[in-house]
Parts: C-alpha cells; sequence; structure tokens
C-alpha cells in the first residue's frame, strides 16, 4: 500500500510542538556560536593556542594560516561567467596530473542461501587527465566464507566483518598505488571518507585498533612517498571547530551543532577555510579519542572546509606534510577541478563508485554461480525456494 500524505501530515500536525521546541533551542545555541565565530576573528593563532594549551582535545588547533586569513575564508581566486569557462581554468591545473581513487560494495550473508556468504567487491579509477584521454580502472573481489565471517552454527549474519574487509581492500588498494609511485610525483590519491575514523569509536577496541591499523598504513605511506592524500567527506557532521569555539569562549554544549552548518554563510563556491590540525577528543570520553590510537600520525592530520555546491561545505582531511611542503592551495585546486568535472562531486571518486558498484543483476549472477559451483564440487548448498523462484521469473539460469 502505497503512503497516504493525509495521515503523515495529520501525524505532523499532532507533534509540531516538539519540531518548534527543538528548532528553537537549536537557533539559540547557533547564534551563540555564531558570536563565538566573529569573535575569534580578532584573536591571533598565538592567543587561540594560549586559550586552549590546558585541553589534551580542544578540537582543532590553527596553523599560521589563521593569522593570514583570520575571517574563516580563504577567497577563491577565480570567477567564471559559465560552465565553458570553468572547463577551461580545469584543464590549465589538472593537464597531466593522475587523480585515483577507490570505492567498495557488497553483498551481506542472507537466508538467500543456507550457509553464510558474502562478496566484497573494490573498484578503482586512476584518471591521467592527458591529452590522449587516457584512464584505468579495474576490480578487485573477495568471497568471505562461513569461517572467514566468523559464523555460529545458527548462520547469524556478520554485516560488521564484511564492511571491515571492504575497508581493508579499499586502504590496501590505496597504499598500494601511493607506494608503487614514484617519490615525489604530482599526482593526488582521493579516500571517500575521512581519515580520522571517529565513526569506529562505537565499536569495541579490537575494531577500533583494526580501522587505525588499516588508515596508519596510508598515511605513512603518504608522508613517506610524497604523495598527496585528501580524505572527501561530502555531507559531514564533525564538530572540531564547535569544540574549538566551545573552549575559547566557555559556551554551553551543543550536540546538535556542525562545523559546515556553522561555516555555510562564510563561504562562497571554491573558498575555503585555512588548515586547522585535528585535535579532536572521543566522542564519549574526550581522554579515549581514536585519534589516541594513531600512534606517531595522532597530530599528522589536518583539514579544510570547501565550498563546492549550495550544500553545506564539504570536509577535506589532508596530512599535514602537505600543508607543510606548501602543496595545500595547488591540491584544493586539484579538488575543485574534480568537483567541476564531475559538476559539484569529485568524478574520480564518483566514478570509482561506479566501477565498484554490485547491481541488483549481479547479486542474482551471484547467487546463480554459488549455486552451480556447489553443485559441482558436491558441497551441501541451497538457495532458498523464494531465491530460486526469483531467478527462475528472471530467466537467469
Amino acid at each position: 500500500m502505497v503512503l497516504r500524505a493525509d495521515r503523515i501530515l495529520a501525524v505532523l500536525d499532532q507533534k509540531r510542538e516538539a519540531f518548534t521546541a527543538f528548532d528553537t533551542g537549536l537557533s539559540e545555541r547557533r547564534e551563540l556560536y555564531k558570536q563565538a565565530m566573529e569573535q575569534l576573528c580578532k584573536w591571533s593563532g598565538l592567543e587561540i593556542a594560549e586559550k586552549t594549551a590546558t585541553w589534551a582535545f580542544p578540537g582543532a588547533l590553527p596553523t599560521a594560516e589563521w593569522d593570514l586569513y583570520p575571517s574563516w575564508k580563504v577567497p577563491f581566486a577565480h570567477e567564471w561567467a559559465n560552465y565553458e569557462e570553468s572547463c577551461e581554468w580545469v584543464k590549465s591545473v589538472i593537464r597531466d596530473i593522475p587523480t585515483f581513487a577507490v570505492d567498495g560494495s557488497q553483498i551481506y550473508p542472507s537466508k538467500d542461501l543456507s550457509i553464510p556468504i558474502a562478496l566484497v567487491q573494490i573498484g578503482w579509477y586512476e584518471n591521467y587527465h592527458c591529452a590522449a584521454g587516457s584512464y584505468e580502472k579495474d576490480i578487485q573481489v573477495d568471497v568471505l566464507t562461513p569461517t572467514d565471517l566468523g559464523a555460529t552454527s545458527s548462520g547469524e549474519p556478520k554485516e560488521r566483518v564484511v564492511n571491515q574487509r571492504r575497508f581493508q581492500m579499499e586502504t590496501e588498494r590505496l597504499h598500494e598505488y601511493i607506494q608503487q609511485s614514484k617519490q615525489g610525483s604530482r599526482k593526488v590519491a582521493f579516500l571517500d571518507g575521512a581519515l580520522v575514523a571517529t565513526f569506529a569509536e562505537v565499536f569495541e577496541p579490537e575494531t577500533q585498533d583494526f580501522y587505525v591499523q588499516c588508515l596508519l598504513p596510508v598515511l605513512r605511506a603518504s608522508q613517506q612517498n610524497r604523495i598527496p592524500l585528501v580524505g572527501y567527506i561530502d555531507t559531514t557532521y564533525t564538530s572540531d571547530l564547535v569544540s574549538l569555539l566551545k573552549h575559547c569562549f566557555d559556551l554551553p554544549e551543543a550536540p546538535q551543532l556542525h562545523d559546515a552548518q556553522l561555516l555555510s554563510p562564510w563561504l562562497d563556491w571554491g573558498d575555503r577555510t585555512p588548515f586547522f590540525i585535528c585535535a579532536r577528543g572521543g566522542s564519549l570520553n574526550p581522554q579515549e579519542g581514536i585519534l589516541n590510537r594513531y600512534q606517531e600520525m595522532r597530530e599528522q592530520i589536518g583539514f579544510v572546509y570547501l565550498r563546492t555546491s549550495d550544500n553545506f561545505p564539504a570536509r577535506l582531511e589532508i596530512p599535514v606534510w602537505v600543508y607543510e611542503a606548501g602543496l595545500l592551495d595547488w591540491l584544493v585546486d586539484i579538488v575543485r577541478c574534480e568537483v567541476v568535472i564531475g559538476r559539484g562531486y569529485p568524478y574520480v571518486i564518483e566514478t570509482a563508485d561506479q566501477t565498484a558498484l554490485i547491481r541488483s543483476e549481479d547479486r542474482n549472477l551471484f547467487l546463480r554461480l554459488m549455486q552451480d559451483w556447489a553443485a559441482r564440487e558436491k558441497l551441501n548448498l541451497r538457495l532458498s525456494r523464494k531465491t530460486v523462484s526469483k531467478l527462475q521469473r528472471r530467466r537467469i539460469r
């Protein structure tokens, strides 16, 4: 049955007060933090450092860029009258600069098969941005067995194991790409997501370590081989700058506020913030933040926010060495180029995503392959009657 709009509107009318109260409370806190942002523009980087010196995790630490651009904005110098003009700028900047990204997708264990089995596929894309239009893209797959999944006799699905394997394969491929690149060559490696794995803090310590151990080789290889790396987060709810403001002005907690929301009025298309070093504490306990597990890389990840569309600014997480080597502006220009090519989202990440994507017909093919292979190997694997019926109706046998 389709959704009934009249029923939904009736419930919303009944609960209108709850929405109003939430918005009022959020507006008051947002106004406090907006005033604090304007006040902080009058502070030097040294004054901010002195104020936050007693805090182990003030959220963010300013760099020397803060004293050059204390208004939260490093302006983008170019304006275009149309898309064609922007493309001309892109060609002049990104010509012969390779960009690389990797992404993944998966088929989780399900009741369609009588034993737990999963499939992970990663896809990567490298565009050389050369006159010949050359590029490379390929995939890598892995089949996770019941042993890999740590399945119990009840065949309980292990989605987290699948997600971990996907992340491991993505970061291993990214590490391999950086390792095989000529040291110091002008190219950019993209990670579709954060370099600071705060998302893992909800898991037990062993799983947190797993994610950190996947990222550390990538960060080390980037630093040692001098290959710029950027973690691109299109929609972000991080609050490192919110924390910094809170500590500087003793503001009340504001868990609903996030950096991109506050920065949005300050940035026009192409503008970015000054570079900050990430000094984030744990979401539950400041002393148990994921950065504590980053060993020598704990203070080696920075970030900027970059306006790339009409939505809130995107967050770019970047190794500190890129900033110290004077490559930050160049790197951000490459990101702008990718966003122009992709019309709002980095083309290289978008293409890696499409390369890795497992579609519904691919899933049916996987099930059929598993069934045929198990029959040939005389293994006791069965498809559910519902799945067999679906496959027969779709004539994929």
